[in-house]
């Protein structure tokens, strides 16, 4: 019995998720534990299922948001986005059969890395300059769509800062177009996941809705807010958010 509180409690969080993720990414770290700790007695799947509905919609209403306002290179980021839905999907129908948490030591040191790195480096994301030629974007899209879609699907914290960093560092966009395109491939991998999850009946719809709704607004505030602050802005949430996330998996591996 899901009660009002509760389901306040978490239309609350899922708004909080929806305004960062709109962002940097991110918001998983936000959503998933109040999940866990408020929807007790319900199975993991479950849980995950259910959260895949609100981050979805989150997400197709920050990229609405982007679109209009951003330019996205269609060709390259929708590529990635068509991969990356179908390795997520992949992933996540044979996650039972690996132990993730080998997975946990590697994904920390790549976040410290990236975080040091974007630090380091304070012009990175700065400005738009592309460094790919229109075929080479493609080819990178597809390599880069196949290994964090995957990644998405089997494991998943981090998915959208990993997102950001690569459209950063490999294509050379600035942090703001980055993000309006992890948003399309986001996109293609929660709506991946959320189609498995939908198809073996492991989706609460009367929480998923409501939190659906919240974290739409979220997402479309938060948006508003990279658009009006630009680059800098999001440079500076995108180092607080990834430390965010390597304390978390810190935690829980010395815990």
């Amino acid at each position: 019995m899901i009660t009002t509180l509760t389901l306040a409690l978490l239309c609350l969080f899922a708004f909080m998720a929806g305004f960062i993720d709109s962002m940097v990414g991110g918001g998983g770290l936000i959503q998933l534990p109040a999940m866990l700790l408020l929807l007790k007695g319900v199975p993991e799947p479950t849980i995950f299922g259910t959260g895949k509905v609100s981050s979805l919609m989150g997400t197709l209403a920050a990229l609405r948001r982007y679109a209009g306002q951003v330019p996205i290179q269609w060709r390259a980021v929708g590529t990635a986005a068509v991969v990356a839905g179908s390795f997520a999907f992949l992933g996540a129908r044979v996650v039972s059969m690996f132990p993730r948490e080998l997975l946990r030591p590697m994904v920390l040191g790549l976040l410290v890395v990236i975080a040091l790195y974007t630090f380091w480096r304070k012009d990175l994301g700065a400005l738009h300059a592309p460094r790919l030629t229109a075929r080479r974007e493609v080819w990178v899209a597809i390599i880069m769509g196949a290994i964090i879609g995957f990644y998405d699907g089997f494991f998943g914290p981090g998915t959208g800062s990993f997102l950001l960093f690569t459209f950063v560092g490999l294509f050379g966009y600035d942090f703001l177009t980055a993000s309006a395109s992890a948003k399309l491939v986001n996109v293609a991998t929660n709506l991946a996941g959320l189609a498995y999850f939908a198809y073996t009946g492991q989706v609460l719809w009367m929480v998923a809705l409501p939190m659906a709704v919240c974290n739409i607004i979220g997402s479309t505030l938060g948006a508003n807010v990279a658009l009006k602050q630009g680059t800098g802005f999001v440079r500076i949430l995108f180092l607080v958010v990834v430390s965010g996330i390597i304390l978390k998996l810190g935690w829980e591996m010395f815990k």
